[in-house]
């Protein structure tokens, strides 16, 4: 099983998109795939047409106190534990807490034999349930969309690496993935060139294609359901199979190009 934590501190650089569709990829080409919502914000679980949600079915027991993982839900051929506006509570339960930080890491150890694959979509922030997130990969998968938010964000990036590092002295950045390019900007084109030169391993960049993203969310379907053979299908093909190089996962994926 591969753990892979979606992981950028600053918001709407499409985290919770990839984490859906990438997720939704692997599980189509026959991994069996479970996503875990760790945003209050809960955008994947809305994005995947999941409501209703308690806090019970969130990793909030786990999260504060190490409890085992509860009952996935199942939908578009992959299991999530989603995600409610609740779970924020757990960032001030989980301070003063020994190991906190290591609780879902532990729970994710037991279902080991159960998946291929996890994906984490961590929070907009550096706070508890970030670091609970990334303590718990194996690898982290980084979007970077190519503006000067993205440029800006590198820094704190970095802060935020050394310090997971003392707790995971293993943990690495897989792939850095750039987001919401548009080649007709010049200062995207110039991110780009400068995101090439700064990081690395660096995949091919998620084009700004934003009414399919935005639509779909809005369907709860992933792009591959909403609108397959698209240019945005054909991203998230080409994205998944880097990711899956970069991580070591065996799995072919049918029309993706390099």
């Amino acid at each position: 099983m591969r753990t892979l934590t979606l992981f950028n501190h600053a918001g709407g650089v499409m985290k919770s998109s990839l984490t859906r569709d990438v997720g939704h990829t692997l599980a189509a080409a026959g991994q069996r795939v479970l996503l875990i919502d760790l945003d209050p914000q809960a955008n994947l679980t809305d994005w995947l047409g999941v409501s209703g949600v308690t806090r019970d079915q969130t990793v909030f027991n786990t999260a504060t106190r190490g409890d085992g993982l509860p009952t996935p839900i199942r939908v578009h051929e992959l299991d999530i534990l989603p995600s409610d506006v609740s779970l924020a509570l757990a960032e001030g339960q989980m301070l003063g807490v020994v190991g906190a930080h290591l609780h879902l890491r532990q729970a994710l150890a037991e279902w080991r034999e159960r998946y291929d694959v996890v994906l984490i979509d961590s929070p907009p922030s550096l706070g508890q349930l970030s670091i609970l997130g990334a303590l718990a990969a194996d690898h982290l998968i980084v979007p970077v969309p190519t503006r000067q938010k993205g440029m800006n964000a590198l820094a704190g990036l970095g802060e935020a690496m050394a310090t997971y590092r003392k707790l995971r002295p293993d943990l690495t950045v897989a792939l850095y993935v750039p987001t919401l390019y548009d080649a007709r900007r010049s200062h995207d084109r110039e991110a780009y060139a400068a995101l090439k030169e700064l990081l690395q391993p660096l995949a091919s960049p998620i084009a700004d294609r934003g009414a399919v993203w935005n639509d779909s969310a809005s369907a709860g379907q992933p792009v591959g359901v909403y609108a397959p053979g698209s240019p945005v299908h054909r991203d998230v093909l080409r994205v998944s199979a880097e990711i899956a190089r970069a991580t070591g996962l065996q799995v072919d994926i049918p029309g993706a190009t390099a």
